[in-house]
């Protein structure tokens, strides 16, 4: 097989953008999911939108001068996260996502990054298998949920848009969480304003980039998580991920009439700290 791995251009968009719906579009409806992405137009936006940031590294697999996949690594913090990764329906099975993976898992390791991470659709058992022998270890079972914004305030715990003033005080929280704190993304989303932190008591116990798939959010108890997502005007994209362990949340979630839609799996490789608190993954990790 004559498989050429490159750098994608804003030419590869409508192909890229094809395959991604049609590659994910493909695993949901064999298990009966939702897809994650309904029209190919949002497939499309979203691989638009990587190629053109800066903090986003990407690769096209290329099969006799035709794009047959993609996949992306976020740079933009400490932990690198990993996807999407996709493969053209009509070429799976033939080793085109481990050399896309492989790929990048060299350019990790070439970057001295201390850590990977991905989170992975759990019902679909191949890309299971061949993160699990590529190296990744599973951390955490994972529930996306959707709904309407739930317009709910936690009594004691005040909900506010992030300034720049804030960064300080929301990495060490994530430090303190996560062991790692996630910068380029925090200052990203304060510039474009859908960042918001909660305060207790004038202290700042919880932020989130925002409360949707690709944002994520640490708190330190679960009330300060709570109230987050109860101030979340909506939940961006596909909705919002929870850690299914955390049993008080993901249950105050339901009785607030949201869904749980589909299940994910977060993996990790290299650098990684249980959690010491509450938080939101982003699609990403």
């Amino acid at each position: 097989m004559d498989l050429v791995l490159r750098e994608p251009t804003a030419d590869d968009v409508p192909a890229l953008g094809r395959i991604v719906f049609e590659a994910f579009g493909a695993i949901a409806q064999t298990h009966r999911f939702p897809p994650d992405f309904p029209v190919q137009e949002m497939a499309s936006g979203l691989i638009g939108g990587l190629l053109a940031h800066p903090g986003f590294y990407g690769i096209v697999a290329e099969l006799d001068g035709r794009a047959v996949g993609s996949n992306f690594l976020d740079e933009r913090s400490h932990i690198t996260g990993l996807g999407p990764i996709t493969v053209d329906p009509a070429v799976q099975n033939r080793t085109v996502g481990r050399r896309l993976m492989e790929h990048m898992l060299r350019r990790v390791r070439d970057d001295d990054r201390p850590g990977v991470r991905l989170v992975q659709a759990t019902y679909h058992n191949r890309s299971l298998c061949l993160y699990t022998k590529l190296g990744f270890d599973t951390r955490a079972l994972l529930s996306n949920l959707q709904g309407p914004a739930l317009n709910i305030t936690i009594p004691g715990f005040a909900v506010r848009p992030a300034t720049a003033d804030d960064l300080a005080a929301c990495d060490a929280l994530c430090v303190q969480v996560h062991g790692h704190d996630r910068h380029g993304e925090l200052v990203e989303a304060v510039t474009q304003e859908t960042a918001t932190v909660v305060e207790q008591a004038g202290r700042i116990a919880g932020y989130a980039s925002s409360v949707g798939f690709l944002g994520h959010a640490v708190a330190e108890h679960n009330d300060a998580l709570k109230a987050l997502i109860g101030a979340s005007p909506s939940f961006f994209g596909s909705g919002f991920i929870l850690p299914t362990g955390n049993g008080e949340v993901l249950r105050w979630c339901l009785s607030s009439g949201l869904r749980v839609v589909q299940p994910l799996t977060l993996m990790t490789m290299g650098q990684y700290q249980e959690p010491a608190g509450p938080y939101l993954p982003s699609i990403l990790y």
